[in-house]
Protein backbone atom coordinates (compact mmCIF):
# COMPACT_ATOMS: atom_id res chain seq x y z
CA UNK A 1 0.00 0.00 0.00
CA UNK A 2 2.91 2.84 0.86
CA UNK A 3 3.74 2.63 -3.04
CA UNK A 4 1.69 5.13 -3.40
CA UNK A 5 3.12 7.43 -0.77
CA UNK A 6 6.45 6.94 -2.21
CA UNK A 7 5.11 7.73 -5.78
CA UNK A 8 3.67 11.36 -4.14
CA UNK A 9 6.98 11.84 -2.32
CA UNK A 10 8.94 11.26 -5.63
CA UNK A 11 6.54 13.93 -7.38
CA UNK A 12 6.68 16.19 -4.43
CA UNK A 13 10.61 15.84 -4.57
CA UNK A 14 10.70 16.06 -8.17
CA UNK A 15 9.18 19.29 -7.56
CA UNK A 16 11.76 20.50 -5.00
CA UNK A 17 14.47 19.59 -7.22
CA UNK A 18 12.40 22.25 -9.90
CA UNK A 19 11.80 25.04 -7.26
CA UNK A 20 15.76 25.05 -6.05
CA UNK A 21 16.94 24.66 -9.85
CA UNK A 22 14.94 28.47 -10.19
CA UNK A 23 16.43 29.68 -6.57
CA UNK A 24 13.27 29.36 -4.59
CA UNK A 25 14.86 28.12 -1.00
CA UNK A 26 12.25 25.44 0.64
CA UNK A 27 11.91 25.96 4.28
CA UNK A 28 13.54 23.57 6.54
CA UNK A 29 9.96 22.94 8.53
CA UNK A 30 8.66 21.89 5.09
CA UNK A 31 12.11 19.69 4.76
CA UNK A 32 11.70 18.18 8.13
CA UNK A 33 7.78 17.45 7.28
CA UNK A 34 9.24 15.47 3.96
CA UNK A 35 11.72 13.74 5.78
CA UNK A 36 9.50 12.55 8.29
CA UNK A 37 6.88 11.27 5.78
CA UNK A 38 9.92 9.43 4.34
CA UNK A 39 10.65 7.71 7.52
CA UNK A 40 7.18 6.82 8.56
CA UNK A 41 6.65 5.33 4.74
CA UNK A 42 9.66 3.28 6.01
CA UNK A 43 8.17 1.98 9.04
CA UNK A 44 4.87 1.30 7.17
CA UNK A 45 7.02 -1.22 5.08
CA UNK A 46 8.54 -2.94 8.63
CA UNK A 47 5.13 -3.28 9.70
CA UNK A 48 1.50 -3.02 7.49
CA UNK A 49 -0.26 -3.80 10.71
CA UNK A 50 0.33 -0.08 11.91
CA UNK A 51 -1.30 1.21 9.08
CA UNK A 52 -4.14 2.63 11.00
CA UNK A 53 -1.73 4.74 12.69
CA UNK A 54 1.06 5.60 10.76
CA UNK A 55 -0.64 5.92 7.34
CA UNK A 56 -2.72 9.27 8.54
CA UNK A 57 0.44 10.87 9.58
CA UNK A 58 2.21 10.20 6.57
CA UNK A 59 -1.16 11.70 4.60
CA UNK A 60 -0.59 14.96 6.93
CA UNK A 61 3.13 15.25 6.16
CA UNK A 62 2.77 14.73 2.53
CA UNK A 63 -0.20 16.62 2.15
CA UNK A 64 1.54 19.61 4.19
CA UNK A 65 4.41 19.52 1.92
CA UNK A 66 2.46 18.93 -1.65
CA UNK A 67 0.29 22.34 -0.11
CA UNK A 68 3.52 24.79 0.36
CA UNK A 69 5.40 23.28 -3.13
CA UNK A 70 1.81 23.69 -5.15
CA UNK A 71 2.14 27.05 -3.96
CA UNK A 72 5.11 28.34 -4.12
CA UNK A 73 5.12 26.38 -7.68
CA UNK A 74 2.28 28.49 -8.66
CA UNK A 75 4.29 31.10 -8.73
CA UNK A 76 6.89 30.32 -10.75
CA UNK A 77 5.82 27.77 -12.87
CA UNK A 78 3.36 27.62 -15.87
CA UNK A 79 -0.31 26.52 -14.80
CA UNK A 80 0.26 23.63 -17.33
CA UNK A 81 3.00 22.28 -15.78
CA UNK A 82 1.28 22.37 -12.43
CA UNK A 83 -1.81 20.97 -13.49
CA UNK A 84 0.63 17.60 -14.64
CA UNK A 85 2.32 17.40 -11.38
CA UNK A 86 -1.15 17.45 -9.44
CA UNK A 87 -2.62 15.11 -11.74
CA UNK A 88 0.49 12.78 -11.97
CA UNK A 89 0.07 13.43 -7.73
CA UNK A 90 -3.94 12.74 -7.59
CA UNK A 91 -3.07 9.27 -9.63
CA UNK A 92 -0.24 7.97 -7.07
CA UNK A 93 -2.47 8.99 -4.44
CA UNK A 94 -5.08 6.63 -5.58
CA UNK A 95 -2.57 4.03 -5.18
CA UNK A 96 -2.91 4.36 -1.47
CA UNK A 97 -6.82 3.41 -0.91
CA UNK A 98 -7.64 -0.08 -0.76
CA UNK A 99 -9.55 -0.52 -4.10
CA UNK A 100 -7.28 0.99 -6.15
CA UNK A 101 -4.33 -1.43 -4.90
CA UNK A 102 -6.14 -3.96 -5.71
CA UNK A 103 -7.40 -2.69 -9.36
CA UNK A 104 -3.52 -2.25 -10.06
CA UNK A 105 -3.19 -6.16 -9.18
CA UNK A 106 -5.64 -7.10 -11.25
CA UNK A 107 -3.72 -5.17 -14.62
CA UNK A 108 -0.52 -6.48 -13.58
CA UNK A 109 1.44 -3.66 -12.31
CA UNK A 110 4.60 -4.00 -10.13
CA UNK A 111 4.35 -3.88 -6.19
CA UNK A 112 7.53 -3.16 -4.96
CA UNK A 113 8.34 -5.27 -2.17
CA UNK A 114 11.21 -4.80 0.87
CA UNK A 115 14.24 -7.31 -0.09
CA UNK A 116 14.16 -10.28 1.61
CA UNK A 117 17.27 -10.15 4.56
CA UNK A 118 18.26 -13.32 5.83
CA UNK A 119 20.07 -14.09 9.70
CA UNK A 120 17.04 -12.15 11.23
CA UNK A 121 14.61 -13.84 13.02
CA UNK A 122 11.24 -14.28 11.64
CA UNK A 123 9.97 -12.53 14.96
CA UNK A 124 11.98 -9.49 14.60
CA UNK A 125 11.13 -6.33 12.60
CA UNK A 126 13.94 -4.68 10.85
CA UNK A 127 15.18 -1.41 8.84
CA UNK A 128 17.33 -0.64 6.16
CA UNK A 129 19.26 2.92 6.71
CA UNK A 130 21.46 4.47 4.36
CA UNK A 131 24.02 6.93 6.32
CA UNK A 132 23.49 10.79 5.36
CA UNK A 133 26.05 13.44 6.58
CA UNK A 134 24.48 14.51 9.48
CA UNK A 135 23.99 10.78 10.63
CA UNK A 136 26.98 9.08 9.69
CA UNK A 137 27.07 4.88 10.57
CA UNK A 138 28.55 5.47 13.60
CA UNK A 139 25.60 8.03 14.71
CA UNK A 140 23.32 5.26 13.43
CA UNK A 141 24.99 2.12 15.81
CA UNK A 142 24.92 4.33 18.94
CA UNK A 143 21.18 5.29 18.61
CA UNK A 144 20.38 1.74 17.13
CA UNK A 145 22.25 0.33 20.34
CA UNK A 146 20.31 3.04 22.64
CA UNK A 147 16.94 1.13 20.95
CA UNK A 148 18.25 -1.92 21.94
CA UNK A 149 18.50 -2.97 18.25
CA UNK A 150 20.57 -5.77 17.06
CA UNK A 151 22.68 -3.97 13.53
CA UNK A 152 25.20 -4.89 10.90
CA UNK A 153 26.07 -2.86 7.89
CA UNK A 154 25.42 -4.52 4.30
CA UNK A 155 26.51 -3.00 1.05
CA UNK A 156 27.12 1.05 2.94
CA UNK A 157 24.02 0.53 4.80
CA UNK A 158 23.20 -0.25 8.06
CA UNK A 159 20.35 -2.77 8.78
CA UNK A 160 18.80 -2.39 12.18
CA UNK A 161 16.71 -5.39 13.81
CA UNK A 162 14.46 -6.19 16.66
CA UNK A 163 11.31 -5.59 18.20
CA UNK A 164 8.81 -3.13 15.78
CA UNK A 165 8.72 -0.91 19.17
CA UNK A 166 11.96 -0.46 19.59
CA UNK A 167 12.54 0.27 15.67
CA UNK A 168 10.20 2.88 16.34
CA UNK A 169 11.72 4.40 19.04
CA UNK A 170 14.73 4.32 16.62
CA UNK A 171 12.88 5.93 13.86
CA UNK A 172 12.36 8.50 16.20
CA UNK A 173 15.57 9.20 17.64
CA UNK A 174 16.63 9.24 13.88
CA UNK A 175 14.03 11.81 12.82
CA UNK A 176 14.99 14.14 16.28
CA UNK A 177 18.96 13.74 15.77
CA UNK A 178 18.58 14.87 11.62
CA UNK A 179 16.28 17.75 12.32
CA UNK A 180 18.60 18.96 15.13
CA UNK A 181 21.51 19.01 12.28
Amino acid sequence: MSMGYEAVWKILEEIVVELRKKGVEVPQTVMNDFKSAKTLMKILYASERDLGETAPKIEQYLGSVEAYLVTEAQKTFPTSRIDIWLRRIEEANCNTCQTCTVESKKIGKEKVEPKFITGIPRSQKWIRITPLANLPTEKLKQLAEEASLSFREEEGQLIAHGDAENIKIFVKKMTEQASKE
